[in-house]
């Protein structure tokens, strides 16, 4: 029995001493890991302005940062589509439908609006819902 217990205790000693190697390992591989997409304060900043005022983040050095070139294209769509509509007022029978829809155009309007920021802000190269897709359809800088 005392060899039994002896060649038990010879097994479980290196099965210990290997779990003691894998977990410095582990340890190792959590700390070093970090977000694949990492952008400064900097460009996320841009990234918001992108979508209160499309042009300015193109005259600055950000301009080629593929994260701030992605908002840009979603602010400019988002700008385009309000340019649209408040034109299509002014046409006689698309006109009235368009006034008519004029509030929930605008609450849509400001809800893509505030997504973009909130994604821009969590640092997230999200598409705006419905639309966000046409951006790099439309848009090639």
């Amino acid at each position: 029995m005392e060899e039994q217990t002896q060649e038990e205790t010879k097994d479980a000693e290196p099965s210990q001493s290997s779990q003691m190697e894998v977990k410095p390992e582990s340890k190792e591989s959590e700390t070093t890991e970090e977000p694949k997409t990492e952008v400064g304060n900097e460009n996320v900043g841009m990234a918001v302005i992108a979508y209160l005022f499309f042009f300015i983040p193109l005259l600055t050095d950000s301009k080629n940062d593929p994260f701030v070139k992605f908002h840009v294209k979603q602010g400019l769509l988002l700008f385009c589509f309000s340019m649209a509509f408040y034109i299509l007022r002014f046409f006689p029978f698309l006109g009235h439908v368009i006034y008519v829809l004029s509030p929930l155009i605008s609450i849509a309007e400001l809800a893509f609006l505030i997504i973009g920021i909130m994604n821009a802000l969590n640092r997230k190269k999200k598409e705006l819902p419905w639309i966000g897709s046409l951006a790099e359809k439309w848009f090639k800088f």
